[in-house]
C-alpha cells in the first residue's frame, strides 16, 4: 500500500519514513503538504491507496494512546491495518527515543537487557516445559490421525460386509456382536503393529543417541538425549499405548454401528461419522489452553471425559505423572475410559445386531 502521509506537526520527517519505507516494503509512507481534501478528493487517482492524517495536536509526551484513521476509497483487510499501524509506531518510537535523548546506544540496551523467566518444578528438575509441550502435542495429534484414519477403516468394512452380503454367512456361525468385536480387534491390531514399530524407532533412537557419547554428532545427541530425559519415557510410552488403543475401542464400535445403520450411501455415511468426530475435532480445539494450564479445569475435565480424554491426557502425561498429573487423576481418567468403552461396545452392539441385516429401510 502507498500511503500519503500528511504530518502538520513536522515530527514525521523524511529521514525516519524513508528508513522504514526501506525496512518494510509492505507500504510505503510518502510525506505531503498537499492539502487533505484535494488528497481525498483524488484518492486512487494520484497514486495513494489511503491518507493518513496526523493532528497538529499530536503530543509525544501524552500518556493517552493516539488514535489516527486510515482513509482509503475500498474496505481495507485488517491485516494491511495492522501493517500500517505497525509501521506508524516504529516511527512514533524513534521519535520520543529522539525526544528523551534515547541515542541508539541506550536503545540497544533497552532492547537487548530483558528478563528471561524460566518454570523450574522444585519436585522434578529434569522437567522442561518447552520438551513436554511437544512431546504432548505430537503424541495428542499421532492419537488423532489414528482414531480418524482407523476408526474410518471400521465403518467402511462394516458397510463392505454388509452391502456385499457376507455378513449374513458369518452370522450364521457367529453372533452379530461377536462380528462386531471381531472387526474391532482385527483392525485394531493392525493399528497396533503400527504403534509397536513406532515405539521400536523410539527406543532405536534412545539407544543410538546414549551410546554415541561424544562422538561427532554430539550437538544432535544431546539434544536428544535431553528431550528423553525431560520425560519420563517408560510411563509416556505406556500411557500413550494404553489411551491410543482405549480411544480407539471407544470410537470404533460407534464407528461400527454407524457402518452397520447405513446403506451402499457415502454420502450418508458421512453425514452419520461427521458427529462422530466433532469430540475428535473439540480435543484438538482443546490442546492450546490445556498446554497453557495442564493443571487447569478444562485440562482435567477433557481428561476425564471419555470423548476427549485420549488426545487430552496425553497432553498433560508429558508434564509429569504424579507432579502435574496426580494418581487419583490418571487412575480416575483411565477407568472412565474403560467404563465408557464397554457402555459404547453394548450400545453399538445394539444398533450393530439390528442394522447389519437390514436393507432398504433405516433402522428406527
Amino acid at each position: 500500500m502507498k500511503i500519503a502521509l500528511v504530518d502538520p506537526t513536522g515530527l514525521f520527517t523524511e529521514e525516519k519514513t524513508a528508513i522504514e519505507n526501506r525496512k518494510d516494503s509492505s507500504s510505503t509512507f510518502v510525506l505531503t503538504k498537499t492539502d487533505p481534501s484535494v488528497l481525498k478528493e483524488n484518492l486512487g487517482k494520484n497514486g495513494f491507496d489511503g491518507i493518513v492524517l496526523i493532528p497538529d495536536t499530536l503530543n509525544w509526551e501524552s500518556k493517552v494512546p493516539a488514535k489516527l484513521d486510515l482513509l482509503t476509497i475500498k474496505t481495507t483487510g485488517i491485516e494491511n491495518t495492522i501493517t500500517v499501524q505497525k509501521k506508524l509506531n516504529v516511527i512514533w518510537a524513534s521519535i520520543k527515543n529522539e525526544k528523551l535523548g534515547i541515542d541508539e546506544g541506550k536503545k540497544k540496551i533497552l532492547e537487548e537487557n530483558i528478563i528471561a523467566v524460566n518454570a523450574v518444578n522444585i519436585k522434578d528438575t529434569s522437567a522442561d516445559a518447552g520438551i513436554a509441550s511437544g512431546i504432548g502435542f505430537i503424541a495428542a495429534f499421532l492419537i488423532y490421525i489414528i482414531l480418524l484414519l482407523y476408526g474410518s477403516q471400521v465403518m467402511m468394512g462394516v458397510m463392505e460386509e454388509k452391502t456385499n452380503r457376507i455378513a449374513e454367512v458369518i452370522v450364521s456361525s457367529v453372533k452379530p456382536f461377536q462380528l462386531m468385536l471381531g472387526k474391532i480387534i482385527g483392525i485394531g491390531l493392525v493399528a497396533f503393529t503400527q504403534i509397536l514399530l513406532w515405539i521400536l524407532f523410539v527406543f532405536i533412537i534412545y539407544n543410538v543417541s546414549s551410546s554415541a557419547g561424544t562422538s561427532a554428532m554430539g550437538g544432535a545427541v544431546g539434544n536428544i538425549q535431553k528431550v528423553f530425559a525431560a520425560t519420563n519415557l517408560p510411563v509416556t510410552l505406556t500411557l500413550f499405548v494404553f489411551y491410543l488403543m482405549g480411544g480407539f475401542f471407544f470410537y470404533s464400535s460407534l464407528f461400527a454401528a454407524m457402518g452397520s445403520a447405513v446403506n451402499e450411501d457415502m454420502r450418508e455415511a458421512q453425514s452419520l461419522s461427521f458427529p462422530l468426530m466433532m469430540p475428535i475435532i473439540f480435543a484438538m480445539i482443546l490442546i492450546s489452553p490445556v498446554l497453557k494450564d495442564p493443571t487447569g479445569p478444562v485440562a482435567f475435565w477433557g481428561s476425564i471425559i471419555p470423548f476427549t480424554s485420549p488426545i487430552i491426557m496425553m497432553v498433560r502425561v508429558p508434564f509429569g505423572v504424579p507432579t502435574t498429573v496426580p494418581w487419583w487423576q490418571l487412575g480416575l481418567s483411565m477407568t472412565t475410559l474403560i467404563a465408557g468403552f464397554v457402555f459404547t461396545t453394548w450400545f453399538a452392539g445394539k444398533i450393530y445386531r439390528t442394522g447389519i441385516l437390514m436393507y432398504g429401510k433405516k433402522p428406527s
